[in-house]
Parts: structure tokens; sequence; C-alpha cells
């Protein structure tokens, strides 16, 4: 099991962005219901900034779902074997996790960093550098999304001076390396909390638990 953890700002980076996407979609699609039900309008941006969200909620629910041991996992196999074989077990799973990380890491930056006037990495698998060469996409645009005065600085930093009508694609996008990154490093610490034996696997069989837990309730109440 997870030790208590302090709650540092680390620890609570995915859960105070999912609370905030949470609120904010909430209040959008309330906000939308509203006009069209009361003023026979419509919030044009509306639904695609949900859906933005959604994605930003669904990606970084995975970073925070490896800290809260919360993925689906059997653990049938390591139940039945020693302590040693176990830890060891954990770290070659925790390991691989943590290059497959890596390589949706390198994949979300050299998907994003076009849209941010920044090269993508070179190398297949691993990055082995930066383009020399690339094509900048800061003008990309979203479809609806008016661009918000507060943001009209991108205008010289990413796009030549010209005025954007709409968002920029670089910021809803920045969530794929921002999460990948998160859940890079939530993987290391999962890694090293299991190499000074604080824990002993990546992920638990919830599910099963879950179900015993309710069906002793279920017990409890009969009698």
């Amino acid at each position: 099991m997870h030790p208590k953890s302090r709650q540092s700002f680390t620890d609570r980076i995915e859960e105070n962005l999912i609370a905030a996407l949470l609120g904010t979609m909430t209040l959008i699609t309330f906000a939308n219901v509203v006009a069209r039900k009361g003023f026979n309008s419509n919030i044009l941006w509306g639904l695609e900034l949900t859906v933005f969200l959604f994605g930003w909620l669904v990606l970084l629910g995975a970073s925070y779902a490896v800290k809260k041991s919360a993925h689906l996992g059997v653990d049938a196999l390591i139940n039945i074997v020693s302590q040693t074989t176990r830890r060891i077990l954990a770290l070659i799973s925790v390991t691989v996790c943590i290059v497959f990380a890596l390589l949706l890491l390198k994949g979300a930056w050299d998907y994003w960093a076009n849209f941010a006037n920044l090269p993508a990495t070179e190398g297949r698998w691993f990055p082995l550098g930066f383009e020399d060469k690339f094509l900048a996409k800061g003008w990309y645009e979203v479809d609806d999304i008016p661009h918000p005065t507060f943001l009209k600085w991108m205008e010289n930093a990413f796009n030549e001076g010209e005025a954007y009508s709409k968002l920029p694609r670089m910021i809803p996008y920045l969530v794929l390396p921002m999460s990948m990154a998160l859940l890079l490093f939530r993987f290391i610490q999962a890694g090293i909390a299991i190499w000074t034996g604080m824990i002993d696997r990546i992920v638990a069989s919830h599910e099963v638990e879950d179900e015993l837990e309710e069906a002793h309730d279920q017990i409890r109440e009969n009698t």
C-alpha cells in the first residue's frame, strides 16, 4: 500500500487541475443550457472548449491514477510469490512503464512542438537531438474558441505580429507533453518507492477489493 505522502504542490498538481477542469466544464455546460432554453441562443465556442477540457481531464487523469495506484491491475500472480520475487517483478514492471512513458513523452513533444514554433526531436525511438529545420505552425488556430485579449502577446511571439482570430492550437495541445511528463514523473516516483521498499507493486486489483468490501457490508447489514 502507498504510504501517506506529504501534501506538497507536486502531490496536488493533478488534483487541482482536475478540479478546475471539472468545475469549468460544468459551468460552461450549465451556461450553454441556460442560453439555449432561456434565451434561444448558443455559446458557439462552448462545445469545442468542453471537448478540449475533457481531453485534458483524461490525459491528466492517467498520471493521477498512477499516483493513487488506481489503474486496473491483476495481482493474482504476485500475491503467491515471495517478497523478494515480488519486488523484482515490480521493478521490472515499473521500468517498462518508465520506458513507455518516455516514448509517449517524445511523441507528445514531437506533435506539439511545431505548433509552438519549436523543433521536434530527432530519432525514431528516443530523442537524439532537435531538428535543424522544421515547419513552424504557430499560426494554426482552433475552430471556434476566440482568442482572449490577455493572450495578445502571443501574436508577436508566435505569429509574426499577425492577429489571431481564434485560440492558437498550441494552447489546448500543450496538455500532450505536460501530461506525459507528469505520467513519467509519477512512474519514477513509484519506481523509487518500490526500490526503497515502501510499496511492492504499481497497481492492485482494486475492483476485487471493492466488491469484497461491498459483499461484507451487505452480510453485516443482513445479520
